[in-house]
């Protein structure tokens, strides 16, 4: 059974938006990620859910929705390029310079909900082959140069918790926590 989640914020305030950091694991390998939060610098951007609804009605007039489990997005626009971002050199590396699209279609991917659970306990799903696209590279003349990113959710999806201690990233694994 999973386990439940409370917001561990206050009541009565709004949740920060800073309390939902997508991570792209830039390390070597998935067994051992490093992981580096996708987003410096970009200052609006919300996972999507298309739950691919199909909605029907039959011949006594009832009307009926089935949805399907949903595809997430998530758009990263602009993404200013930064020599300190390790997320978004990666993605330049890939994407810009290798054009490398089998790597570009197979990163993994972390969503940790910061606002939901215990300080050392955050409830996080994990991806294990993403498409992350950059769609673009340049900017405005006297400005900064910035490559729009837009990720794809995919492949098994691992829930389990997060933690974050002096900036070093750990997520368990729901099903290691159980044992």
């Amino acid at each position: 059974m999973d386990e439940k989640f409370e917001f561990n914020t206050p009541k009565g305030e709004t949740i920060d938006r800073a309390l939902m950091i997508v991570y792209l694991n830039v390390g070597e390998s998935p067994e051992s990620p490093t992981w580096a939060a996708l987003g410096k610098r970009v200052e609006d951007s919300s996972a999507e859910y298309e739950w691919n609804e199909e909605t029907s009605q039959d011949i006594l007039g009832n009307t009926y929705t089935d949805l399907k489990n949903p595809t997430v997005t998530q758009s990263f626009d602009p993404m200013p390029l930064d020599a300190d971002d390790t997320a978004a050199r990666k993605i330049w590396e890939l994407g810009i310079r290798d054009q490398n699209a089998h790597a570009l279609s197979n990163q993994d991917c972390l969503i940790a909900h910061f606002y939901a659970g215990k300080t050392d306990k955050n409830f996080a799903e994990r991806y294990s082959s993403c498409a992350v696209r950059p769609s673009s590279i340049g900017g405005e003349g006297g400005g900064k140069i910035a490559m729009p990113t837009e990720i794809t959710f995919g492949g098994k999806r691992t829930k389990g918790t997060v933690k974050n201690e002096n900036g070093v990233v750990t997520f368990t694994d729901a099903a290691s926590e159980a044992v």
